[in-house]
């Protein structure tokens, strides 16, 4: 028997098949419940006691083999069924080409983490939001001029449900629910009414700023604007506040920054007065504090908001708004040294 066991361990060491029909065929032959290992096992009980132990160990190493066998050519026909079979994986990989980041994506991350590292952390909110967050509790009375300057997307069934004209909505959210000290950046997309140009669109998107807490003052809103600044356009940037009118600060300021392109010596591009406009900021107006359960004369505080767009603008000088939405590849390709 042991002579019988060999040659069929060598022949099952050669087995050779070309489809999985024939791998069925083999396993049925080799271990089905009458094939050829089955009937030595049969024959196993007629052999001598002195020999049973010999030939039952080669047995049991037969079938094993039997087994491992068939398992790997089942493989093989399951790994070529996959497409896998044909690889040759000696080969290089293939030249894939990488993507990018697009650019309002790159600003808005260079932005965040600049005042990251002013201590602010990110804040997020609803883009369809409800009258109050938006309008009510940021000082826009019913028929505040304001509100029409916003040109609103509203929801025709419920008035009261609007497309946010600004992220201004996420920081009443914040102050609602959250005790000072309060230091948030608010990211995020927003609507607006307009007609589609090269300078305008009806979504675009901001990065708003707010720090409430005691004894915060204007000087510390005009030191974390000269950071800023210069942490994005370079250390020379200069900085100007002019008086400007929004409903939810007081006092308001608009901030310019001296031309990053031609140093603030004058150019088309500022219009040759050497400066730039960049956002808005001012001094949370105590109203909207009281509006949103803070005690205006413990806390004080400043907010400041700018379009991602404007400052992408400036730092790669990109003429036409729509070029940022159109997703050509040909435009997107150019910040792959970006990031």
């Amino acid at each position: 028997m042991i002579d019988k066991i060999k040659i069929l361990l060598s022949e099952i060491e050669q087995l050779i098949v070309s489809a999985p029909e024939e791998v069925e065929a083999a396993r049925i032959k080799y271990l089905g419940k009458k094939g050829t290992i089955s009937s030595l096992m049969d024959d196993f009980r007629t052999i001598a006691p002195e020999q049973k132990r010999e030939v039952g160990m080669r047995l049991n190493e037969l079938k094993q083999k039997a087994t491992e066998k068939i398992e790997s050519l089942k493989k093989q026909f399951e790994d070529s069924s996959t497409g896998y079979g044909d690889v040759d994986l000696s080969r290089t990989s293939y030249p894939i080409p990488l993507g990018t980041r697009h650019p309002l994506s790159i600003v808005k991350e260079e932005i965040c983490d600049i005042f990251k590292r002013l201590g602010f952390s990110i804040a997020e909110g609803p883009e369809v939001e409800d009258d109050w967050h938006v309008f009510s509790s940021l000082n826009f009375a019913d028929d505040h001029p304001a509100r029409d300057m916003q040109d609103t997307f509203f929801i025709q069934s419920d008035p009261q449900i609007v497309l946010r004209t600004h992220t201004s909505s996420v920081q009443t959210r914040v102050m609602e629910k959250t005790a000072p000290p309060i230091r948030i950046i608010c990211p995020g997309r927003v609507y607006r009414n307009e007609a589609i140009s090269y300078r305008a669109h009806c979504f675009f998107h901001q990065v708003e700023a707010l720090y409430i807490d005691k004894d915060v003052s204007f000087a510390d809103l005009k030191q974390a604007l000269l950071f800023f600044a210069r942490e994005m356009f370079g250390e020379k940037t200069r900085i100007r506040l002019r008086p400007s009118y929004f409903p939810f600060t007081e006092p308001s300021a608009e901030m310019d920054i001296s031309c990053n392109i031609c140093g603030g010596k004058g150019c088309p591009f500022c219009k040759h007065t050497g400066w730039v406009e960049i956002l808005g900021c001012g001094m949370v107006d105590p109203n909207v504090l009281e509006n949103c359960g803070i005690d205006s004369k413990t806390y004080s505080g400043y907010a400041l908001g700018m379009g991602i767009e404007r400052i992408t603008n400036l730092k790669y000088q990109v003429k036409d708004l729509r070029m940022f939405s159109e997703n050509d590849v040909r435009f997107l390709e150019q910040f792959q040294s970006a990031h």
